[in-house]
């Protein structure tokens, strides 16, 4: 492809970076390169601590643990997301409850978490799509209500806010991702946020494999052993010397990513004036990353005939989620507490264009003018 939807990148001291982490001996986890992360995090997003997984798939596990999840205890979703959100707690018993999205962000329709209250819930998981901040306030207000635990999936929204507040800190654990189609990248890894002290020391255990070994090399304890469960969550040194890198140009990356975002948007706006198709939205008191520009098509056919345009252009535009509810999976081990129509509409007609960070101004106006020739307006 000319065009591809997506290109991992280097930023900055990456390679650097990685033969220093050989040089300096360890490779891995928890050495110079992590401990680094870790302080990028936590100052910059404010929270109480972050450790860094090898995926966000694992930051998410680490949370359903620490939130105690049983057989038949339940947790709310939304069907429109990445199988990692509830597959995290089906592990552990858990029963994933899905509900709708919103049409605007496409997020999970806040008001009708309550209605999927009941005895059996211990948490609810605020899904941030493209970025794009939930309505944190009315979640947390029925969280708190019912005593439930605020798990974000935060995996595409590092560094976008809600009301000053970054993405991933506003709920009792952020779980964020560093995969390769991420703003901030390190091949494969994530970050878990604990923003409750509660939590810190078991944290710390179950990621070192159930083990005390954080607390040894503090000093708080003269030797480590197996004291809770847990399993091996923690990257490489590699992964952690190549993230570093990434985390000191972060605001450089998502600054170049916004502005592709507004080039797309500026051109793409007289398809949402006229109506044939809608564009992103973000609300008063949100601020987001540019992670995904995405159109919603008119139909499924609609989308089918876009992608194999731009395909035939040499540009690659992809679909995204099948509904978690829809799936053989899903249908398994989850049910359903909602409607579903604006997820099952959106799933079906959602078409994401490429973005990322070494894309220019050039490529985002050919993307742009193929697609207004699709619709007759080039």
């Amino acid at each position: 492809m000319d065009i591809p939807f997506n290109k991992p990148f280097v930023a900055g001291r990456e390679l650097y970076n990685i033969a220093q982490a050989v040089v300096r001996g360890q490779l891995a986890g928890d050495g110079y390169f992590t401990r680094r992360c870790h302080g990028w995090l936590q100052e910059k997003l404010g929270c109480t601590k972050a450790l860094l997984t090898h995926s966000c798939t694992a930051a998410i596990e680490m949370a359903s643990i620490l939130a105690d999840i049983g057989p038949g205890d339940e947790v709310i979703v939304p069907s429109f997301t990445f199988v990692s959100t509830a597959n995290a707690f089906v592990l552990r018993g858990g029963v994933p409850v899905f509900i709708d999205i919103r049409p605007d962000t496409l997020n999970m329709d806040e008001t009708l978490v309550e209605q999927a209250v009941t005895r059996r819930t211990k948490a609810v998981v605020p899904v941030h799509y493209a970025g794009v901040p939930c309505e944190m306030n009315t979640i947390c207000d029925v969280a708190r209500r019912h005593g439930l635990l605020v798990i974000e999936d935060a995996a595409q929204a590092l560094l976008s806010q809600y009301e000053g507040k970054y993405l991933g800190t506003l709920g009792t654990f952020g779980c964020l991702s560093f995969h390769e189609t991420k703003n901030i990248i390190s091949g494969e890894g994530g970050a878990l946020l604990v923003n409750d002290e509660r939590f810190v020391k078991r944290a710390e255990i179950i990621r070192e494999k159930g083990t005390d070994r954080a607390q040894f090399f503090r000093g708080e304890v003269d030797k480590y052993t197996w004291v809770d469960i847990g399993s091996s969550y923690l990257p490489s040194e590699l992964v952690s010397a190549f993230l570093f890198a990434q985390m000191e140009n972060a605001e450089r990356i998502v600054a170049k990513r916004r502005f592709l975002f507004d080039l797309y948007y500026n051109a793409l706006r007289p398809l949402q004036d006229r109506g044939c198709a809608r564009l992103p939205y973000l609300g008063k008191g949100m601020a987001g990353n540019g992670h995904i520009f995405y159109l919603i098509t008119a139909s499924l056919e609609e989308r089918t005939r876009l992608i194999g345009r731009l395909k035939e252009r040499g540009i690659l535009a992809v679909f995204h989620y099948v509904p978690l509810h829809s799936s053989p999976a899903g249908r398994k081990y989850g049910r359903v507490s909602s409607t579903m129509r604006v997820t099952e509409e959106t799933s079906e007609r959602l078409v994401r264009l490429p973005l990322y960070f070494d894309m220019g101004e050039k490529d985002v106006q050919r993307v742009a003018h193929e697609v207004m020739a699709f619709y007759g307006l080039a």
